[in-house]
Order: structure tokens, then sequence, then C-alpha cells
């Protein structure tokens, strides 16, 4: 494994980290816990079925969001972004007066009309994956990224392609390219951890916008439909057994 990853805020930048403890049938710790509702959409606080990523402010739409550096301290609450390396906002998500910071921040962030603000969404077991409008089964899923895969598309393209196009909680390193095909359906170990590959990942608008910068610059769902004839790059697994993830761990 040669990089994990935790998007504490659906649609904003990935957190790295060194290892990290799993439990079957669970996401990554944090993990889209949080997401910016659109005002008036089919989001109501303390719903207990997933809806479409559409109904967020997500990179699909709104690449503008990549172009804010944003960091969650899951321990604290303390959330901050920074903007060409200025800090811009720091807000207590555990506080009132910090969600109100977050809501007007982002409101403006989004041109919002006067008055209008995103809705924050958090609510206690829900995770805002992109699975989650499938199955709460679903929602909980791990997402793996075979970086030969992205080499291979780099190539056959004459593109260059940030694997953090493709939000992936896991970067493995060292398999053939597109060897994660024939993991689907089957069980295998990711470290300390025994998954099940579930189902391909098929990519949207978000893995045009550039990482970092907020520029929508390359067609990626249709260099993968013209090159392979399908739109998929990674896969998704569940979690079978209690351990640990650690960066350098094998794949086997």
């Amino acid at each position: 494994m040669e990089g994990l990853f935790v998007y504490p805020v659906k649609g904003m930048t990935p957190q790295p980290l060194e290892r990290v403890a799993l439990t079957p049938g669970r996401g990554v710790p944090h993990d889209r816990t949080i997401a910016l509702a659109r005002p008036g959409g089919k989001y109501v606080p303390g719903m207990r079925h997933g809806i479409s990523k559409r109904e967020y402010f997500v990179l699909v739409a709104e690449e503008r969001l990549a172009g804010l550096s944003t960091h969650l301290d899951t321990a604290t609450g303390d959330f901050t972004v920074d903007v060409r390396g200025h800090r811009v906002l720091t807000a207590d998500l555990g506080s009132e007066a910090g969600l109100a910071q977050l809501r007007a921040f982002y409101a403006r962030v989004l041109d919002l009309p006067p008055g209008v603000e995103p809705v924050v969404a958090r609510d206690p077991g829900r995770r805002f994956t992109d699975t989650a409008h499938n199955s709460d089964e679903e929602m909980e899923y791990v997402s793996v990224v075979n970086l030969a895969s992205v080499r291979d598309l780099q190539e056959r393209t004459g593109t260059r392609l940030d694997p953090l196009r493709f939000r992936a909680n896991v970067h493995v390193e060292g398999l053939e390219p597109w060897a994660e095909t024939d993991l689907v359906g089957r069980e295998f170990s990711l470290g300390g951890v025994r998954v099940r590959g579930t189902k391909p990942t098929a990519r949207c608008a978000a893995t045009e916008v550039e990482p970092g910068t907020g520029r929508r610059d390359l067609p990626v769902p249709q260099l993968l439909s013209r090159t392979y004839g399908h739109e998929v790059m990674g896969f998704y697994v569940q979690v079978l057994t209690a351990g640990e993830l650690a960066v350098g761990q094998r794949v086997a």
C-alpha cells in the first residue's frame, strides 16, 4: 500500500494517514462523515438513507472546491481552510458558532444568493459516500485505486494524472495494470485486514478536476471510455476482519 487517505468532509481535501484501524463492515473512520448539502434539496437532517451525491456541493459541479486546502482535526473538531498558503478560515465544528462560520464561508465560496447557505450534513452513524444511496452496506465500502492502472491511462493518453483525482482511500502499488479487475468478487488481504472486492468504481466528472487548483482540465471519464471502453478506475472493498492498514503493507 503506497498511500492511505481519509476525506472527513465530502468534496474537500484528502488527508493522508500512515495507518488506520478498521472494523468488519465499516469504512475508514471519519471518512465522508460531514457534507455540505444543497439548501432546499433532498437532504433532511437525521435522515437514515443515502441520496445522490448531486444533493451535496461536490467536485462534480463545484470544481472551485479543489482550489481550497482544507483540514479537519477529527480529535478536536477544528476545521481550517487555506488558499495559496494563507489561512482564511478556522472554525470549531463542535460548536454552533463554528458551524455558522462554516456555512457563511462556503456560501461566499459557492456564490450562493444573499441569505442562502449550505446545510451542514452530519448524522451519527451515517457517511456521505457516493455509494450510500445504494444501501447502508455499500455506504461503508472502502475505495481502492491501483496506481499501475492510473499510469497505464497516462501512457495511453499522453496525459499526467494525479491519482488523487480518484479520491480513493487506498493507493496500491506493485500490481499489474488492471489486475484489480480480478479482485472483484474475491477475498484477499490488505495489510492486516481481510477484505472482499465488491464492485468496480465508475468515474464521474469529479475526476476532471485537477487537485489543488480548482481547474476542470481533463475529461477523465471520456479518456477512460475512449481508451478502454468503460469509465472505471479502481474498485470498492468490504472489510471482513478487524485489523490495521499501514503504508508499506502488502496486498496478498
